[in-house]
């Protein structure tokens, strides 16, 4: 299948994952709106990078969080390419805060991580689904975390917060699948990259090292994702089956069996 003029919206997409999904994106013909919180600068190095491949890319600022962003970030993007047929929600937040530390998981805590991580996915969604349907065969795929299962993760919120963004991608495939669009969810264990680095190792470089030292050693494949790795996941859900969809993808190399 060609993918050729094709147009997609990744959040989150300034660096990380997202920026490796729109790279990937681009290679295979698809023009790409990149979206951004506070990095411009890497937003704009990945659509640099985008249109080296041939294709349109557009720099997206937004809060995935606030509706009325999401609503014209996919205006946007409709306005720049005249078409949606691909919706990657990889934005997403944490604040540390041990899972003992009950009294410290504070209410902004929680609305943060639940406003950008599962209500902004369902913005998201829910503003480009018209766009989606049109395209004949739209894909959304969410990033989520195996902090979803294992009640392991950087906090309370955060894990509630991804286990909620499983339950959207399956409430969301059953109600959109009438529409042809699919919706599927990647699972990453500790991703080797910028964020784990500095929300893990807290920008302490032996730190981190002990920690994708330890997590590697307790993984049946004796590796640690990568922003590629996770990127070549979510390609898998878009450019695979059109019969799959409300599927949660465990990518952690059997770090969870």
């Amino acid at each position: 299948m060609s993918y050729s003029n094709q147009a997609a919206l990744i959040t989150g997409a300034s660096s990380g994952v997202g920026a490796a999904v729109a790279i990937k994106l681009a290679k295979l013909g698809v023009n790409v709106a990149v979206n951004y919180n506070s990095s411009q600068t890497g937003a704009e190095a990945v659509v640099d990078h985008v249109v080296q491949e041939g294709v349109q890319g557009i720099a997206l600022q937004g809060d995935v969080s606030q509706e009325k962003d999401c609503r014209r970030m996919v205006s946007e993007t409709i306005e720049k390419f005249g078409r949606l047929d691909i919706l990657i929600n990889n934005a997403g937040t944490t604040t540390f805060v041990p899972h003992h530390d009950l009294e410290g998981l504070t209410e902004d805590i929680w609305h943060q991580a639940l406003g950008v991580n599962l209500m902004g996915a369902f913005f998201m969604t829910r503003a480009a689904a018209p766009y989606l349907r049109d395209a004949g065969s739209g894909a959304v795929v969410m990033t989520s975390s195996i902090a979803s299962l294992t009640a392991n993760g950087s906090s309370i919120a955060y894990c509630a917060s991804k286990a909620g963004m499983n339950s959207l991608t399956k409430t969301l495939a059953k109600t959109l699948g009438k529409d042809g669009i699919r919706v599927n969810a990647v699972l990453p264990g500790l991703i080797d990259g910028d964020w784990a680095f500095n929300t893990w190792g807290g920008g302490d470089a032996g730190q981190y090292d002990q920690l994708k030292a330890a997590f590697s050693e307790q993984t049946p494949l004796g590796h640690v994702v990568t922003p590629d790795d996770v990127a070549d996941a979510i390609l898998s859900f878009v450019t695979g089956s059109r019969y799959v969809t409300g599927q949660l993808l465990t990518l952690d190399g059997g770090f969870t069996l």
